[in-house]
């Protein structure tokens, strides 16, 4: 396999964490994520979007967006459960993290601490609004389960945990999330654990 990849994406490192949780061997490509001018030229025959990550098969398949791409590698694994509605509380929190939960905290992320970039005040708060509302969300589950489906640890921590755990370096203070802090500990816990950086 093969990943086209960036190390300071949250949306990639949910398949790199997943993939080493896996004990999968894979090939990667670094693709910056700011200067995107070869896009096209990388990706275009693969991922009509031009974004990562971006995992082609052995076979020559492709297969883009983080999540989808997480559900196909734990699909038959324990990180997504057999019960159909466990699978379907997975599926809950991965349209949660998509819809209400990255576009504020990994935004925010990007914004400040990789690309650098001055947004107004406004635009700012608006993204920090936002971020602080999934926090609560998650911390209200949190605070009777010890991952976001039950007992059990699958893709859908892997999934919120990519940018939670750096939602720091957005100007979040999780000070007064302490289930969402102790969930962020048992994650890293986990067998076979990678921080962001690998």
């Amino acid at each position: 396999m093969l990943l086209y990849d960036s190390q300071v994406s949250g949306n990639c490192y949910k398949v790199r964490l997943l993939l080493a949780q896996l004990g999968r061997q894979y090939e990667r490509h670094e693709v910056d994520v700011i200067d995107r001018s070869n896009r096209g030229e990388l990706l275009g025959a693969l991922n009509p979007a031009l974004r990562v990550p971006t995992l082609v098969l052995d076979d020559g398949r492709a297969l883009a967006e983080s999540n989808a791409i997480i559900w196909y590698l734990a699909d038959g694994t324990d990180y997504l459960p057999d019960d159909g509605f466990a699978r379907a509380k997975v599926l809950q929190w991965l349209c949660f993290e998509q819809y209400s939960h990255e576009p504020y905290i990994a935004v925010a992320r990007f914004w400040l601490a990789i690309a650098r970039t001055q947004p107004t005040k406004s635009e700012l708060d608006a993204k920090h609004a936002g971020g602080y509302a999934a926090l609560a969300a998650m911390e209200r589950h949190l605070s009777s389960s010890r991952f976001l489906v039950g007992e059990q640890y699958t893709i859908a921590d892997i999934a919120l945990y990519a940018y939670t755990h750096v939602a720091h370096e957005a100007g979040f203070d999780l000070a007064k999330h302490p289930a969402v802090a102790q969930w962020l500990a048992r994650v890293a816990s986990q067998p076979r654990h990678i921080p962001i950086t690998a």
